[in-house]
């Protein structure tokens, strides 16, 4: 009798045991994907990229032709040249007019004696005072004009320089340089065509880091929160399964209607919440696979 009796517990643990899911939602793995495009337009001088490769961040792997813009700057510079060739030597131009201020007040002063004593008359005196102050107002009017030429100069100097600038910078831009660390997904271009500014060359993933979308309904919400540490198992087909540690890393601040694809425990629930897990990648998730996540 206790025989029968153990028996029919096992069975009932058993047949519970068949009806429990081993995981709480489904979905799909991605990784953050980019896609790298032309900053400058021109021939694709050197193109080092297959689908596949593994690029590191700031890696340089292609060159667009850069002929043009280092004519520019070499044309830019050399206008630049010109303008300070051009820029006025202030004291040698004005030297002549302060020799012959300095003579005028010397002859101020000497009349102003002559005056004093008596031995000249007030009317030369007026007229050496009167020969200063043109001298002075010529000077002044001399200064002005060059330094207003000096600082047009200077201005068209400033200009070139930032014209440099720029030219250097859509020099470095011909350059293709890796902005993220990731594995070439698509491959859009080959060596020797024509790029364009905006025109996609190449999509990089970063495979180190996968994340597994799945949607969960409301009544499941409650139950995750961010940074909580969960079970992910990657679907390989036929029943085959490999067990991986996540962690949520986003929850979906918006439902959404169930897509078609994704299963959920609450199959009459119509909105959804998407959550992406965080999971490091080894080389066998890839993305699209299906995966399941246990909270």
């Amino acid at each position: 009798m206790k025989n029968i009796v153990l028996v029919s517990l096992v069975l009932m643990f058993m047949a519970c045991g068949v009806g429990e899911k081993e995981y709480d939602a489904t979905g799909t793995f991605e990784a953050t994907e980019t896609i790298v495009s032309a900053e400058q337009s021109g021939v694709l001088l050197r193109f080092e990229v297959e689908e596949g490769n593994v690029l590191k961040q700031g890696q340089e792997v292609g060159l667009i032709d850069t002929t043009q813009l280092w004519l520019k700057i070499q044309q830019t510079s050399a206008a630049k040249a010109v303008y300070q060739s051009q820029k006025p030597d202030m004291e040698a131009q004005v030297a002549a007019t302060r020799q012959q201020l300095a003579k005028a007040l010397q002859e101020q002063q000497r009349y102003q004696e002559l005056v004093a004593d008596g031995a000249a008359p007030s009317k030369m005196l007026d007229d050496a005072t009167s020969q200063v102050q043109v001298l002075q107002k010529q000077l002044a009017a001399q200064l002005s004009a060059l330094s207003t030429n000096t600082q047009a100069l200077d201005k068209q100097m400033a200009m070139a320089d930032v014209q440099v600038s720029q030219l250097q910078d859509q020099l470095r831009k011909c350059h293709i340089v890796v902005p993220a660390e990731g594995t070439v997904l698509e491959k859009y271009v080959e060596q020797g065509e024509l790029a364009a500014v905006g025109k996609p060359l190449f999509k990089v993933a970063n495979m180190g880091q996968m994340f597994l979308r799945a949607y969960v309904t409301s009544a499941q919400l409650q139950h995750i929160k961010i940074g909580q540490q969960v079970k992910v198992f990657a679907d390989y087909g036929s029943g085959a399964k490999k067990t991986y540690d996540g962690k949520v890393s986003w929850i979906s601040s918006r439902s959404e209607f169930t897509p078609k694809t994704i299963l959920t425990d609450d199959e009459r629930a119509d909105l959804v919440y998407a959550v992406k897990v965080a999971v490091k990648g080894d080389g066998y998730i890839k993305i699209g696979m299906y995966g399941e996540v246990k909270f």
